[in-house]
């Protein structure tokens, strides 16, 4: 078997697959430079990331299929599980083999994991969309940590440069160590070395605006106030609002115990 190592990138991704086709390789993995270390047999061939090469996979696909399978595409590759490489190599493989209409047989194995993998990211773009709370730090710039399953930052950054254009914000991926930052022009990706407890409520409240305590008492108080106590279905309110998000919601925070489902001392 010849194992492709590649960058970790979209771009190194899809220079992998061209490769594949570019060398006939019949019989090829693709995993990611970190991963094919520890590979003992066959042979192993690292992939200079070629944009290039990259664009042409992309065309080929759109034209071959639509833009609608691109996406579901990039969307499939933004969930990180171990060996998607593997199934987004086969899936290409697979849906440029067929005349028409082979990313809509989903008893294929490849096709089905890329439709289910990408309503699951898209899904979960949705929630980040839904859940982020930008706190006010003391140089006005509104920012967010959040953690989601996927890696869905840059499928959030149009949604929130449309929504919040008139003020700077960052939404910071602590799980992968990065965020998306708006300086009032452009959305950029940037990388921040957080040395400390992103939730230390004291290094928070040194950076945090004056008026940001106020503002979160003012939304809890917001909150409280619309919820019906004689209404309350804490298992369908999980349902919509998973419990592993709640970490990072102001309404969540303590303090706010009728959103939490617990009851409230008087």
């Amino acid at each position: 078997m010849d194992t492709l190592m590649y960058d970790g990138s979209f771009e190194g991704l899809l220079t992998a697959i061209f490769e594949v086709y570019e060398y006939k390789l019949s019989d090829a993995a693709i995993v990611k430079q970190e991963e094919g270390g520890g590979r003992l047999f066959g042979k192993l061939q690292t992939v200079q990331t070629d944009p290039s090469k990259a664009a042409r996979v992309h065309k080929k696909l759109i034209q071959h299929c639509n833009q609608a399978t691109a996406t579901k595409f990039y969307k499939t590759f933004l969930s990180e599980l171990p060996g998607i490489e593997n199934q987004l190599l086969q899936y290409v493989q697979y849906v440029l083999s067929k005349a028409n209409g082979g990313e809509n047989n989903y008893s294929h194995p490849a096709v089905l994991t890329v439709h289910q993998v990408s309503r699951k990211v898209d899904r979960e773009k949705h929630r980040m969309e839904a859940f982020v709370r930008f706190q006010l730090t003391g140089d006005d710039l509104y920012y967010s940590i959040i953690q989601p399953d996927y890696n869905v930052l840059p499928l959030i950054s149009k949604h929130f440069r449309e929504r919040y254009a008139d003020q700077r914000w960052l939404i910071y991926d602590a799980r992968r160590a990065y965020g998306i930052y708006y300086d009032l022009q452009e959305v950029a990706a940037v990388e921040i070395n957080f040395g400390a407890d992103l939730q230390d409520k004291n290094l928070l409240a040194t950076i945090h605006n004056e008026k940001e305590e106020l503002y979160q008492q003012l939304w809890k108080q917001y909150f409280s106030s619309v919820n019906i106590a004689a209404r309350k279905n804490m298992k369908l309110h999980i349902q919509h609002m998973p419990k592993r998000y709640w970490r990072n919601l102001v309404e969540k925070l303590p303090g706010n115990d009728v959103i939490s489902g617990k009851k409230k001392n008087l």
